[in-house]
């Protein structure tokens, strides 16, 4: 573990908080988790635009990509 603290050890900081901080505690880690899963998104959007203008990958038809996971 990188600086020793544990899953249970934040759970039981967060019981010790009131309320009205949980909830605030729960606002802030749901917009950190937006942003960072947008910049996830962004990251792999121009990553397959690289790879488009690259020519290492082909455009293919939504059924064509269905087919491919499917199997």
């Amino acid at each position: 573990m990188k600086n020793g603290i544990t899953f249970n050890d934040v759970l039981e900081s967060v019981d010790k908080l009131s309320l009205e901080e949980q909830e605030t505690l729960m606002d802030v880690l749901h917009r950190r988790l937006i942003e960072q899963r947008r910049s996830e998104l962004a990251k792999e959007i121009q990553d397959a635009q690289h790879e488009f203008r690259e020519g290492s990958s082909q455009p293919a038809t939504p059924s064509e990509i269905m087919k491919e996971i499917s199997s």
